[in-house]
Order: C-alpha cells, then structure tokens, then sequence
C-alpha cells in the first residue's frame, strides 16, 4: 500500500488539505473563510484552534483516521534565514512560528497545524523550502547601507519544485544547471540558482519588479518623504507598499484577466501599466543574468501570471537572447509539499534540523 501523507497550506481566507497516495492527490478539499468568520480575530496565530477543528473534522468526515499516516506536512513559514529542504518540526521551530520571528503570515499555521496533528499520530511533522529560504553569498547581502542587509523572501516552495521538474525534462542535473526562475503571482520572485541553490532573488515583499499588489522597489528619497509626509501612519503606508501596491494602486484591480481585458477594449492606460510590469520584470531577469556571469541554461516563467500569453511574450521577447524561455505556467503547492516528504522516504534527501540551519546573518 502507498504511503500517505496529510498536506496542509493554510492562506490568508482559505487552508487547503490534500491527502496524497505516492504521486497521486488522493483527496483534497479547501477550507474557506469569510470575513465575517475572521474578524474574531486579531492575528493568523489565534486562528489555530478554529483551523485544526475543521482540519479534523474533514478527515473525520472523509473517514480518514490520523493514525494512517506516514507524516504530516505544512507550509513553511517565516521563519528564520535557512537554506531549502525539507525541515522536521521540531519544539525550536514551533516556538518561532507562534513568535511570528520573521512576520505575520497565513503560511506560519502550516509547521503548528502538521506538529499538533502529527503529535496526536505519533508522526514526524515537516515543513518544506518556506518563504525564508535563504542560501545567499555575502556578497548578495550588501544593501548600500550597513544597517540593512539584503534578505532572502521569496516563493522558495514553487521556484525550487519547478528548478526539479525543469531540470528532469531537460535530462540533467540540477547540480549542473544554472537557472532563472520568475515567479509571477500577486508577488514576483525573480531567482537565480546556481546548482539548485537560490544565490540571489529580490524580495518578494518589498524589492524588484512592481507586481499586481506590492509597489517592487521605489526611490528610497521619495519614499521617506512620503513617510514623514504627515499623510499617512505606519500601517498605512505598509499596505501601500505590500497589498495595495503595483497594479492595484494603478488599475484598482489585482486580476490579471480583468486588466487584459481592459487592453482587449481599448484601454491604453492599462496597457501602459501591463507593460511596465512586464517591463520591469524583464530587467529583473537581465540582472540575475549578471549574477550568473551570463551563463543561463534557462530562464522559466511560473506561477498564476504565467498562464497570461500576454505577459510571458512581453518578457520572452525582450529576454530570449539570454536563454531559452520555458512557460510552466501554475503553481503546485500541494504537490511540492507531498513531494519533499516523499524525497525523505525514497531517501533522496536527509530531513534537516531547523535549529541546527539557521543561518546567522551579519551585518555588513
């Protein structure tokens, strides 16, 4: 009999559940909430209760008992700066997720949900590639200013899961392979891997290319006078930044579709706007090129975004001479978690201590 494993990806109105037989999603379903079933609530971290019950009572319902499973695992949260794999959830690991150490987020449920479930089975609990991925060079981490250093914030899960799949179609080694990675969603990850490893990425919250609801970077000059403008406080101008940046703040839409669709009518403005994503995303990638001394096996558009014709020839047209363009359009998450559990029990990997990875960032 296959193996099973309890999938858990809890998001900001959602936590989606799958339980997978080998390769093969045996079950699944998405547990949503409305907003009315949030504002109960002050944070993601007081949502747990709530989240397990109705976890349980699926499984329950699916008649399902805990005790059948090989393992459960979460999305990663923000923890601190590790390197990708697939991490045990241990007592260290659950202390930082409850502390929230690298910020609040939906995905911080994922380690604590699988450690309680897991716990109740007698199961190892795992994480797998969170958001704080970290495997920079030092020289990746210098901002320009001592009292910031570059970090590593990106959708390490999809990007390393998409680096695998590329890399088996190509018939080579990942180990052997040197990577561009665009993950365009409602935020944009633009990654470079060297040998599976992700050596440089902006970050997906405040750095890069504008995306369909974060502003990317912006003059550091503008922006502080924006800040002591008087106009706005400091949880207002976060969600200018991060949520009603990019596109949003332009168009008032973070829908992609909604936005072509406004191209299709006759609406040059959006146009402009589309095009200057795609734009900015384009040179993105031309930097990570240098990072990676012009030698690119290939540079891979993923994530929702990726399924836009539109997008992928904006980017495609202005970067092929780089590289090959290859379109893996989507984002498997569900998948990609089942899979890092799966690579321990096929012993294709060894699962990592997260108190023993974390990487102490110095300040240059």
């Amino acid at each position: 009999m296959d193996k099973m494993i309890l999938v858990i990806n809890p998001g900001s109105t959602s936590t989606k559940v799958a339980i997978f037989k080998g390769a093969e999603n045996f079950k699944s379903r998405v547990l949503t909430y409305s907003s009315d079933d949030l504002k109960g609530y002050n944070s993601v971290i007081e949502q747990f209760e709530m989240r397990l019950y109705d976890i349980l009572k699926w499984l329950e319902q699916e008649g399902i008992d805990i005790k059948d499973f090989e393992a459960v695992v979460g999305r990663g949260g923000m923890v601190r700066p590790i390197p990708g794999g697939t991490y045990i959830v241990t007592d260290a690991l659950v202390e930082d997720l409850k502390n929230q150490v690298g910020g609040e987020h939906a995905s911080n449920l994922g380690g604590l949900l699988a450690k309680n479930i897991a716990d109740r089975a007698g199961i190892p609990a795992f994480i797998v590639d969170p958001v704080a991925v970290d495997e920079f060079e030092d020289i990746a981490r210098i901002s320009g200013m001592p009292e910031i250093s570059r970090m590593s914030h990106a959708h390490a899960l999809n990007i390393k899961a998409v680096a695998r799949k590329v890399a088996h179609k190509m018939g080579k080694p990942l180990a052997e392979l040197n990577l561009i990675i665009v993950h365009l969603g409602g935020g944009i990850s633009v990654s470079a891997l060297r040998g599976g490893r992700q050596i440089d990425v902006n970050d997906a919250n405040e750095g890069g290319p504008f995306s369909p609801e974060r502003t990317g970077s912006l003059a550091a000059l503008d922006l502080v006078r924006l800040c002591y403008s008087g106009k706005y406080t400091y949880s207002q101008m976060k969600k200018k930044i991060v949520g009603h940046g990019g596109i949003t703040a332009y168009l008032g839409t973070n829908d992609i579709r909604e936005v072509e669709n406004r191209i299709e009518t006759g609406d040059r403005y959006a146009e402009l706007i589309f095009n200057a994503m795609a734009y900015q995303v384009s040179k993105e990638i031309g930097s990570m090129s240098a990072v990676l001394y012009g030698k690119v096996d290939a540079i891979i558009l993923t994530g929702g975004g990726a399924y836009s014709k539109r997008i992928t020839t904006l980017i495609g047209d202005r970067v092929r001479f780089i590289a090959p363009v290859i379109i893996e359009a989507g984002e498997d998450e569900l998948r990609s978690l089942a899979e890092g559990v799966f690579r321990l029990i096929n012993g294709e990997e060894k699962p990592k201590i997260y108190e023993d990875e974390v990487i102490k960032i110095e300040k240059f």
